[in-house]
């Protein structure tokens, strides 16, 4: 991503980041306190849907952009890949603890930088391709599979980062080719579209304090996304990734002290190790003067 300022004031870049995380974390413990209350594509597609007000402003760059074809493909199939993440995503807040969700969520850059490899054409060079692996290695460490039984959330969270990577890549294509506005308005507009059918098949009519907590979840990720912006253009990703893990110190508070759900040191330790390695990634891609690596806030719904 490209601010068109400089990035020199890293207290700045590392407060807003902060400040993300929180919103990213509030948006976990509104989703899971719906819970199951409300079928994870319902509760999806409301939280889009309510969000419809904060598309106003990009109505004129949308109209305005001439979208291509091609460029309506690519919207089009990058709005596939996030319904079903954000539908996977839901799912997997209602049935395994926040820590474990946020823990995993942190292998989306890890599968960008393996997917720009394979399909975009960069390269991969050992030390890249050693720390994928040690990623991976964290991913185990949260895992345990053969240690423990995996819940069907695990697999939906490990499929919900394949699917955000991709949702990533394509906007990487296309976020050289028209404004942000643009690229941020079409993602809302075909999530919505696209979640509206499986919405209307498992539709249970939601009570008006399920909606308004549904609300809360569009505000905070909005804000999220927009302090995350902030972020970027005070300080390199170099500067702001290794503050993501706070989201995971966060994740594993509130799930113990409101949810009432167990600390997992393997979790903490294999958050830690992905996010150590995704941070090693960025470093390297900084040394290199290019972008492939999202931080992981810039895949979430």
């Amino acid at each position: 991503m490209t601010t068109g300022v400089r990035q020199d004031r890293p207290l700045a870049g590392v407060f807003w980041m902060v400040v993300t995380g929180l919103n990213f974390v509030a948006v976990t413990a509104l989703v899971k306190h719906v819970g199951d209350d409300v079928p994870a594509a319902e509760a999806a597609f409301l939280r889009y849907a309510l969000g419809i007000v904060f598309l106003i402003p990009m109505i004129r760059p949308i109209l305005a952009a001439r979208l291509t074809r091609r460029q309506l493909g690519l919207f089009a199939a990058r709005g596939v890949a996030h319904t079903l993440a954000v539908i996977l995503w839901f799912f997997a807040m209602a049935r395994i603890p926040i820590a474990e969700v946020t823990a995993l969520n942190y292998l989306n850059p890890v599968y960008v930088t393996l997917g720009a490899a394979l399909f975009m054409g960069e390269k991969l060079p050992p030390r890249r391709l050693a720390a994928v692996l040690i990623a991976l290695c964290g991913a185990l460490l949260i895992l345990r599979p053969g240690a423990r039984e995996l819940e069907p959330g695990h697999i939906a969270m490990l499929a919900t980062a394949a699917l955000f990577a991709v949702g990533y890549m394509l906007a990487k294509q296309l976020s050289g080719e028209v404004k942000p506005a643009v690229v941020v308005g079409m993602l809302s507009i075909t999530v919505t579209i696209g979640l509206a059918p499986f919405a209307a098949a498992v539709w249970v009519t939601p009570t008006l304090e399920q909606c308004l907590w549904l609300f809360g979840v569009a505000c905070f990720a909005t804000a999220g996304h927009y302090t995350m912006t902030l972020a970027f253009a005070a300080a390199p990703l170099t500067v702001t990734q290794p503050v993501t893990f706070l989201q995971l110190v966060w994740a594993v508070t509130l799930g113990a002290v409101v949810f009432g759900e167990a600390v997992d040191g393997w979790v903490v330790a294999g958050g830690l190790v992905i996010v150590g390695s995704v941070s090693f990634i960025t470093w390297r891609e900084a040394r290199a003067k290019r972008r492939i690596t999202p931080a992981p806030a810039e895949t979430k719904v």
